[in-house]
């Protein structure tokens, strides 16, 4: 089995105790707001809050999780990723709480979703949005938690890696799609299967590069590709001060 398998089998041990968990009443929400349109031309940039992964290991853990979304808010973050995932990735639905509680950007739920109980926890604890990974999923499901997310006023953030995947979001009326330049399975990064998959998208899309962007000419790479947003989290990660990091990347995603 590979990674993914691994952690999608843990997905469904976990939904029984999930489904019989007490969740806070959810807060109010905030405006996703990625499109270039909307940001003077801009690539927006989502910052994650990550510590751990498969392919890393263990990542910095000077700052606490509080601590790294100030940080990221403050060096000019558009939004923030969360890992939820507990056995993985040293994730947990609090740290949606955590990072809301002292910053105002848009929060993503950044977990294995598979079944809709994921949705009422991301809700609960702070998200505005929610990733659902089309790898995970069948057509069918991506559909049915594309209308469940936006049913519970998150917006589904929907991320595929291939051009079939893509067309599987296209189906199920995704409109911010990001493109994994990681495989989830082998966890080897593929960057001109991300630009290819990039450039299929249709123009009302939002267009999201997620993975293996560490330096600013990385994001300048993406810029100039007519992404309009990017995620960067292992270079962040492994920074125990992360402003001058993210400071640089800013400065390139503003060209």
């Amino acid at each position: 089995m590979g990674v993914l398998a691994d952690i999608l089998a843990q997905k469904q041990r976990e939904l029984p105790a999930l489904r019989q968990r007490r969740l806070p009443a959810p807060p109010a929400l905030r405006r996703v707001s990625l499109g270039r349109a909307e940001n003077a031309g801009r690539l927006s940039l989502i910052t994650e809050i990550k510590l751990r992964s498969p392919s890393a290991g263990k990542l910095s853990t000077v700052l606490g999780v509080a601590e790294r979304a100030a940080v990221y808010e403050r060096s000019g973050a558009s939004m923030l990723s969360v890992l939820c995932d507990a056995s993985f990735f040293d994730g947990e639905y609090e740290h949606l709480a955590q990072a809301r509680a002292v910053t105002t950007v848009p929060l993503l739920c950044k977990e294995f979703v598979i079944d809709a109980v994921q949705l009422d926890a991301a809700r609960a604890f702070g998200a505005d949005a929610v990733l659902l990974i089309v790898r995970c999923l069948t057509a069918a499901q991506t559909r049915e938690l594309v209308a469940a997310a936006r049913a519970r006023e998150l917006v589904p953030f929907v991320e595929v890696a291939t051009e079939e995947e893509l067309a599987v979001a296209l189906d199920a009326g995704a409109d911010l799609i990001g493109v994994n330049a990681r495989d989830l399975d082998t966890l080897v990064m593929d960057a001109p299967r991300a630009a290819r998959v990039l450039a299929a998208m249709p123009d009302y899309v939002v267009r999201a590069h997620l993975s293996g962007l560490s330096k600013p000419e990385d994001v300048e790479r993406i810029r100039r590709s007519g992404a309009d947003a990017a995620l960067v989290g292992e270079a962040l990660m492994r920074a125990d001060d992360p402003a001058p990091v993210l400071g640089s990347l800013v400065a390139a995603a503003q060209g």
